[in-house]
């Protein structure tokens, strides 16, 4: 594979790497949100939310619209999912096997 793919799947998993990004993926679960929604559910500044969702857009992950002054997000794939509830279930895997060592 070209070093570029490399490069665009590095960006895409750095674009997950952040607690907020991830609880922002759930909640847009259920489907398309404001930002005016976003917010207060995960009791952050607006600034730093925005931010979360730039990168998550950037990465192509989320994709957004304008409706009026408000703006609404949604996930672009919903693999995106499949990805982090891999990544739960490996983490979760790895913390039944501490507890187990420690036991």
């Amino acid at each position: 594979m070209d070093n570029k793919v490399y490069e665009m799947q590095a960006e895409y998993f750095k674009a997950l790497s952040h607690p907020v990004r991830i609880k922002i993926l759930y909640y847009l679960k259920k489907g398309e949100r404001c930002v005016c929604e976003i917010v207060p559910y995960l009791k952050e500044e607006q600034s730093n939310i925005s931010r979360h969702l730039a990168a998550l857009k950037r990465a192509g992950i989320l994709s957004s619209r304008k409706e009026g002054v408000s703006v609404y997000y949604r996930v672009e794939d919903e693999n995106v999912y499949k990805i982090v509830d891999l990544a739960l279930y490996s983490v979760k895997k790895v913390a039944k096997e501490k507890v187990a060592l420690l036991s």
